[in-house]
């Protein structure tokens, strides 16, 4: 698990659905035909709208056309993000699209404990709404031992809430791991 997670921001809003996360039409793909799973990296995020994607208008989307990866690093949401369904693809094409953290104020259960069982990303959660203080492009840095999240370019620091019993599992690097590691399973 990296200690310090650095690099810009993508903001969005409240309610941010698996379906907005990766639209069910691109659902084609085998993730575990390396060929084929990046194209998740190149789906993510298509399915939210011009309108909550924090974006001034004109500005490039969360992953560049013919890409596979995305330029942000960390995901800034409000409440409920990652409502929806349960796909794992969703936190998944995340992960392929180059995402270490999202940040929120309240994540579906389901989809944060995809994210963490999976060992896709961190998912962390704040007391205070950050999605309506920082703008897309805007500098963070997670300090993941203190639990904190600096804006660099506003020079603002936010607690996060701290993860708790799920910090063994990212340690780890997913569920499997965390289980191998703690004897629950045989190797």
């Amino acid at each position: 698990m990296k200690k310090i997670i650095e690099g810009p921001a993508y903001v969005l809003g409240n309610n941010i659905d698996t379906d907005q996360i990766i639209p069910a039409d691109k659902l084609m793909y085998s993730l575990s035909d390396p060929e084929e799973k990046k194209f998740y990296g190149q789906f993510a995020l298509s399915g939210v709208p011009d309108a909550q994607s924090g974006l001034p208008k004109g500005q490039m989307s969360f992953v560049n056309e013919g890409e596979f990866s995305s330029p942000y690093k960390i995901i800034v949401g409000g409440n409920n993000f990652g409502c929806g369904s349960s796909r794992e693809h969703a936190p998944a094409c995340l992960e392929i699209a180059g995402v270490e953290a999202v940040v929120a104020e309240s994540f579906a259960r389901i989809f944060y404990r995809n994210s963490i069982d999976g060992g896709f990303f961190i998912p962390f959660e704040t007391e205070v709404s950050v999605y309506q203080e920082i703008e897309t492009d805007d500098i963070l840095r997670i300090d993941v031992e203190k639990g904190t999240l600096e804006n660099k370019t506003k020079n603002k620091t936010y607690n996060l809430k701290p993860l708790g019993d799920v910090a063994d599992i990212i340690e780890a690097g997913d569920i499997f791991q965390y289980a191998k590691k703690a004897g629950l399973i045989k190797t």
